[in-house]
């Protein structure tokens, strides 16, 4: 279909065209952002989901450096995940159960008894409300979606806004915010996988990759935080000098092999306020990219369980290792956590957070 240009900024450029059918006959938005540097986000109304993002190696050379999927089937099933903001509550909760002002909810788990991204439903299957924007000189969409009371058994309705800006420089803005009408807990991310070689070209095995953590949350063997948070010296998990993933993921390590010989563990960020916690940088290519953000957490996960059964908009099969996602995040499992930050929103409050993605080759 025709893309039709709503906002132009700067020599910034948001297009919208229609993408796809849901199976009710609601029609899936794609939006393409554009930047003079060459940086192009596409996102999805699907999911509030960042399709693809497409950026120059060393040589000038364009390549989508996200994964992602085409088909409607893929992206409310298997593929829900890829890009997708998630929530209400990112990462864990263990045994859906949520402990909030002396009443236990149960939330709607998935079938290993937890929940995880806010339930088998969760806001990465949902058709946000989105509309053009503009803020300074970035532009980009921004995005809305409504849960009611009880939505996937969690206590307050709540309305979540994402909003997605890319600058003249090429960086990504990923803005969030959420109001609720009685006490409830919220935790947005991102979990978009990166490949700086190019979305299907192979594994992020080469990848370097450095988290500015001086500490991490071990897992037990289903991926809940054991507890107390734990140094990252003298382990594999001490990113603190940029290491090449293949060889830290080989490590005989316990908490390696729990999370299926990768990583899937919450990084505690030093610091506070907006800050750089991460960068990932591919040696073949030189494409690079910093991560800054306001939380206190970062969940990176290596792609270990990719199978090859999702086929990318590449068309080639995504293994193990495909992509790396860096979802900054609240604390997996808070709500039953009092010694982590708490993830609770009461009613006149305002939950916010803003997280950037900085592109550039060297």
């Amino acid at each position: 279909m025709p893309k039709d240009t709503v906002v132009s900024q700067s020599k910034l450029t948001v297009c919208q065209e229609g993408a796809a059918t849901l199976p009710d006959g609601r029609p899936v938005t794609r939006w393409t952002i554009s930047s003079p540097e060459g940086v192009t986000a596409e996102v999805l109304d699907l999911g509030a989901r960042l399709q693809a993002l497409h950026a120059p190696d060393r040589h000038g050379r364009r390549a989508n450096v996200v994964l992602g999927c085409e088909g409607v089937e893929d992206l409310l099933g298997e593929a829900a995940y890829l890009g997708a903001t998630v929530g209400r509550y990112a990462n864990r909760i263990a045994d859906g159960l949520l402990p909030l002002d002396g009443t236990t909810h149960r939330l709607a788990t998935q079938p290993d008894g937890h929940t995880l991204h806010g339930g088998p439903d969760g806001f990465a299957t949902r058709l946000w409300d989105g509309v053009p924007v503009r803020e300074g000189r970035r532009a980009g969409v921004r995005l809305r979606v409504h849960s009611p009371a009880g939505d996937q058994g969690f206590p307050g309705a709540l309305t979540a806004e994402m909003t997605y800006l890319l600058d003249p420089a090429g960086a990504l803005w990923i803005g969030y915010r959420a109001t609720t009408d009685a006490p409830t807990v919220v935790n947005l991310a991102n979990h978009a996988y990166f490949n700086l070689a190019g979305e299907g070209s192979g594994t992020v095995l080469d990848h370097l990759l450095r988290v500015e953590a001086p500490e991490y949350l071990p897992v037990d063997g289903e991926l809940i935080p054991i507890g107390p948070i734990a140094r990252v010296a003298d382990t594999p998990f001490d990113l603190r000098e940029a290491a090449v993933i293949g060889e830290r993921v080989a490590f005989a390590d316990p908490q390696i092999r729990r999370a299926g010989a990768g990583f899937d563990h919450n990084w505690v960020l030093g610091g506070n306020g907006f800050r750089r916690v991460a960068v990932l940088s591919h040696p073949g290519s030189g494409r690079r990219v910093e991560c800054l953000t306001t939380e206190p957490g970062l969940q990176v996960y290596t792609g270990n369980h990719f199978d090859g059964s999702l086929t990318g908009r590449s068309g080639r099969p995504y293994h193990a290792y495909a992509g790396i996602a860096l979802e900054t995040q609240h604390f997996p499992d808070s709500p039953n956590r009092s010694e982590y930050p708490s993830t609770v929103l009461l009613p006149g409050e305002e939950f916010h957070s803003m997280t950037v993605y900085c592109f550039s080759a060297e």
